[in-house]
C-alpha cells in the first residue's frame, strides 16, 4: 500500500544535513513494514536490528564507537555496512538504551552512515527511563496511521481523489455520483480506519467480521503493553482512562472529565496515566484555547481538553459499533457519531501536520478546532451530516474576523459568505 511518508523519508536520505533519524509514532501502523520498504527502493542492502527480539544485539554498544559498532554488526550479519549504501535499522530501540546514546556519536563521528531508529514504545522509554537522549544530534519525524487519502488509494479509487483535489482547489461541486461514492466511502473508514493491516484485511476481502477481529487484536495488544515502562499502580488507572475515551466521545460535551471516569477523580490521580498514553502515540489532547492571539500554544488552557484517539477503526470497535450503524446513520448514536466525526478530522488534520485547538465562549459558543493555516489563525467547525447552521462559528467570525473559515460536514464543495465548505471526505485536502 502506498505511504505519503516514503516522500519524507527520501528527503532525509537526500538531506545535506542529514541526522541519524527516529520514526516515531504507535505500535501496529506500520513503521517497520515502511522503513524496510523504504530499504528495498532506495538503498543496495539493509542491516535489521530488533533490540526486543535479540537481547544479544546490546553488547555490541558497551563501547559506543561507530566505527566499532558497524565492524561488529556487520560481522555478525555477514554483510557489509557500506557508507550510503547501506539502511541501517534500530527497531524497538528502547529496549536498548546505550543504541539510543550510539545516535549521537554517529551523527557527530559517522555521520556518513544512514540510521533509522523506531520503537512502539520509546516515547515513554525515553521519557520515564534512564537514557542519555541525543538531544539536537536525530531527526524526529512523526508517523500516522493511513489517513483517508491513503485508504482510498489502498481502494484503487486514484480517479476520485483527482476530483476530490480538484473541486476543493477550485470550491466548486463534486459531480454528484461521486459526492454520493466518497461519503460511502468515508463512512468505510469511520468504520475500518488507518490501521495497514486492517485496511488490507478490507480491501481483500470486504470482510467486516475479519476487519473487526484485527482491530480487536490492535487494541488487546495496546492493552498488553500499558503494563511496559509503567508503575504497577499506575496500570489499571492507564487501562480505564484509554477506554473512557472512546466512551467519553458519546457524551455532548466532549470535553474530558475526570468525574466521569470514576466518581470524585481528579486530575492529580490521572495525570500520568494521560501522559503515557500520549507518550506511546495511541490517542491525544486537543487543549481549549482561551484567547485567540498568537502564539496559540501560548494560551491554552491546560486544564480543559478533548481526548482523541489514534485511529478511528479503532475508535469504532471500542465501542462495538456496526458497520450498519454508521451507514444508516442510526439516531440512537447522534452524539456518539458527532464525537466520532470530530475524531475522524483531528486524524486527517493532525498527520498534516497542524498544531490544533478548540475554543469556547462561556457556555454560549463553542468551535471544534483553531489552527493557523499559511500564517492565518482559522476557524474550523465539524458537523457529522448536511445540518450546517453554526452559531459558534458565526459568533466567532463576528468578534475575530478571520480571513475565511471552514466548515466539514456531508455538503458539497463550495465558498459563500467566507466559508469554505469541505465535505468531510475532502479533509485529507486542507
Amino acid at each position: 500500500m502506498e505511504r505519503k511518508i516514503l516522500d519524507k523519508l527520501k528527503k532525509w536520505k537526500d538531506s545535506s544535513d542529514r541526522k541519524p533519524l527516529i520514526l516515531q509514532g504507535a505500535r501496529q501502523i506500520g513503521k517497520t513494514w515502511i522503513v524496510n520498504t523504504f530499504a528495498s527502493k532506495e538503498y543496495s542492502n539493509c542491516v535489521y536490528l530488533n533490540f526486543e527480539k535479540d537481547k544479544t544485539l546490546e553488547s555490541f554498544f558497551s563501547e559506543l564507537n561507530p566505527e566499532e559498532i558497524v565492524r561488529k554488526l556487520s560481522g555478525y550479519y555477514r554483510r557489509e555496512i557500506i557508507k550510503g549504501q547501506t539502511l541501517v535499522i534500530f527497531d524497538e530501540v528502547q529496549a536498548c538504551p546505550s543504541a539510543i546514546t550510539s545516535l549521537k556519536y554517529f551523527c557527530e563521528e559517522a555521520n556518513e552512515y544512514h540510521i533509522i531508529a523506531l520503537g512502539s514504545l520509546l516515547g515513554v522509554s525515553v521519557n520515564r527511563g534512564d537514557i542519555s537522549f541525543p538531544v539536537g544530534k536525530v531527526k524526529f519525524m512523526e508517523m500516522y496511521p493511513m489517513d483517508f487519502e491513503e485508504f482510498l488509494k489502498a481502494c484503487g479509487e486514484n480517479f476520485l481523489l483527482e476530483e476530490i483535489r480538484k473541486c476543493f482547489d477550485s470550491n466548486k461541486p463534486l459531480e454528484e455520483a461521486f459526492h454520493q461514492k466518497a461519503i460511502r466511502l468515508y463512512r468505510e473508514y469511520l468504520f475500518v480506519g488507518g490501521m495497514p493491516e486492517v485496511v488490507a484485511t478490507y480491501v481483500n476481502t470486504k470482510n467486516y467480521n475479519l476487519v473487526v477481529d484485527k482491530q480487536t487484536d490492535i487494541l488487546a495488544a495496546y492493552m498488553n503493553d500499558m503494563g511496559k515502562y509503567n508503575k504497577q499502580s499506575e496500570i489499571p488507572k492507564t487501562k480505564i482512562v484509554y477506554k473512557n475515551i472512546s466512551t467519553q466521545l458519546s457524551k455532548e460535551n466532549h470535553k474530558f472529565q475526570y468525574k466521569m471516569i470514576k466518581s470524585g477523580g481528579r486530575a492529580s490521580e490521572f495525570e500520568s496515566a494521560i501522559e503515557w498514553i500520549c507518550l506511546s502515540g495511541i490517542a491525544h489532547q486537543v487543549y481549549r484555547v482561551e484567547q485567540i492571539q498568537l502564539p496559540l500554544e501560548s494560551y491554552k488552557s491546560l486544564t480543559d481538553f478533548k481526548f482523541y484517539m489514534n485511529d478511528i477503526g479503532l475508535c469504532s470497535a471500542s465501542q462495538r459499533i456496526l458497520i450498519e450503524d454508521i451507514h444508516s446513520e442510526n439516531p440512537l448514536m447522534s452524539n456518539f457519531l458527532g464525537g466520532l466525526t470530530e475524531n475522524y478530522v483531528d486524524m486527517q488534520l493532525r498527520s498534516k501536520g497542524l498544531d490544533l485547538y478548540y475554543w469556547t465562549y462561556k457556555s454560549d459558543a463553542e468551535v471544534d478546532f483553531i489552527t493557523r493555516i499559511d500564517g492565518s489563525i482559522i476557524p474550523i467547525e465539524v458537523k457529522s451530516n448536511d445540518n450546517v447552521k453554526a452559531k459558534s462559528l458565526s459568533y466567532f467570525v463576528k468578534h475575530f474576523q478571520p480571513e475565511y473559515s471552514i466548515r466539514i460536514s456531508t455538503k458539497n464543495f463550495g465558498f459563500e459568505n467566507g466559508i469554505k465548505s469541505v465535505p468531510l471526505y475532502a479533509v485529507w485536502c486542507l
